[in-house]
């Protein structure tokens, strides 16, 4: 029987785009097919830094019995780099999503997790999360931090519903999927957050998301599932996952900081934004310590949460205004990335189109999907990083050099003659 986690990771921290990544475990005495847990995201050496264990997205289904992640000793001691990539500090100042419920559709989240006391919402099967990974997404979208504040989620205010959309392993089920957006519906959640995605079309759950959005709510859900090995060199075509592909749903995938898919990652021509997930710290359900995980699953949480506070600041706009909204105020990509910031302080024009002067939280970076195509991986992910420094720098130069141009001002000596 396999644990369920498998080795360690390292947080590391490092100028304006601190970055969390993962050390690979050791490789085991016989080769087994690999579970989905954050050790398979890119990894980068480094001296520095503070070893956190991974989050799973489900546990091995072949083991005879069920073997719960177990808690984490460890707590990080900074803010990682998602939280700094979302601006979450001077968010919180604007609002906390308090007020506005999000339901979770996951493996469950524990009403007694770190920093989620008091506001999480939690029946039968649903309070049972073994895998762990609904908790630490639940600290994501509401969490406080606790003793940590810094490591508060997007929506420290906010209430969380707790649904299953899994087995208690973690293996989605579209029965559980339909089952628990109906009762996310029958409970008038503002924000109903899917943080699994099925291969297959559902009759049932395309009726169950209509009737979720006709009842005002914004659907959120991760654009693909988490591949179950990465590396293993077989092509996977383009495809849609469900229910990210229904009308009106706002469909998230992940990055790495420097704006990248993950490598392995299932591709897809169904994302509407793309939102930080590799190397991000929450809690889980045993114990007060954090773990490293991410994925889908954890964008997704990120996208719910800045759908809460959005819903928090402007308890007025309709369900596709606040879809239009995130839309429309994120990073300008080849797929747009989330800017949580924005979206809740950026004054929208008539036409929908954030006004003149609209601030950023930081200056974009590129996002290319490029999972269909051979990526280096290991180092080459630690000189990705360092280089988007580089990049950030020219961005910036250009873009300042743009707006003194606009008022006016020219080089010494330039566009002048004399006679």
């Amino acid at each position: 029987m396999r644990p369920p986690v498998q080795g360690t990771t390292r947080l590391l921290y490092g100028g304006g785009l601190a970055a969390a990544l993962l050390l690979p475990a050791a490789a085991p005495a016989q080769a087994e097919p690999p579970s989905r847990t954050p050790a398979a995201l890119p990894a980068a050496d480094g001296k520095k830094g503070q070893e956190l264990p991974g989050m799973p997205t489900a546990l091995d289904p072949r083991a005879e019995a069920v073997v719960c992640t177990p808690a984490s000793k460890e707590k990080a001691k900074k803010q990682d780099w998602s939280r700094q990539r979302l601006d979450l500090d001077r968010l919180h100042r604007h609002t906390t999503g308090a007020g506005v419920t999000v339901a979770l559709v996951s493996t469950g989240v524990d009403p007694g997790g770190a920093g989620l006391e008091d506001r999480v919402t939690a029946q039968g099967e649903a309070a049972d999360d073994c895998v762990g990974q609904g908790t630490f997404l639940a600290g994501l979208i509401a969490g406080t931090g606790s003793t940590t504040p810094r490591l508060a989620g997007v929506a420290p205010g906010a209430k969380i519903l707790a649904l299953r959309g899994t087995d208690r392993r973690g293996q989605p089920d579209p029965a559980l999927v339909t089952a628990a957006v109906r009762a996310a519906t029958a409970a008038k959640a503002d924000v109903i957050a899917v943080a699994v995605a099925l291969p297959r079309k559902d009759a049932a759950l395309t009726r169950a998301v209509a009737e979720a959005r006709k009842a005002g709510a914004v659907v959120v859900a991760a654009a693909t599932p988490d591949p179950p090995s990465r590396g293993s060199g077989d092509e996977i075509p383009s495809r849609t996952y469900w229910p990210a592909g229904e009308p009106g749903v706002l469909a998230v995938a992940d990055m790495l900081p420097g704006g990248t898919r993950p490598d392995g990652a299932l591709p897809t021509g169904t994302v509407d934004l793309a939102a930080p997930g590799a190397g991000v710290v929450s809690g889980g359900p045993r114990g007060k310590g954090h773990y490293l995980g991410g994925g889908t699953a954890v964008a997704t949480a990120y996208a719910a949460g800045a759908v809460a506070a959005v819903r928090a600041t402007h308890p007025d706009d309709p369900a596709d205004a606040v879809t239009r909204r995130l839309t429309a105020t994120a990073y300008p990509a080849d797929i747009p990335q989330l800017d949580a910031y924005a979206a809740v302080t950026t004054v929208l024009g008539a036409a929908g189109a954030p006004a003149a002067g609209a601030e950023r939280a930081a200056d974009p970076v590129a996002v290319r999907d490029t999972s269909d195509t051979d990526r280096a991986t290991g180092r080459a992910t630690l000189f990705v990083l360092l280089g988007s420094a580089g990049v950030l720098s020219l961005l910036w130069a250009g873009f300042a050099l743009s707006r003194a141009r606009a008022r006016g001002w020219r080089p010494a000596g330039a566009g002048t003659t004399e006679g």
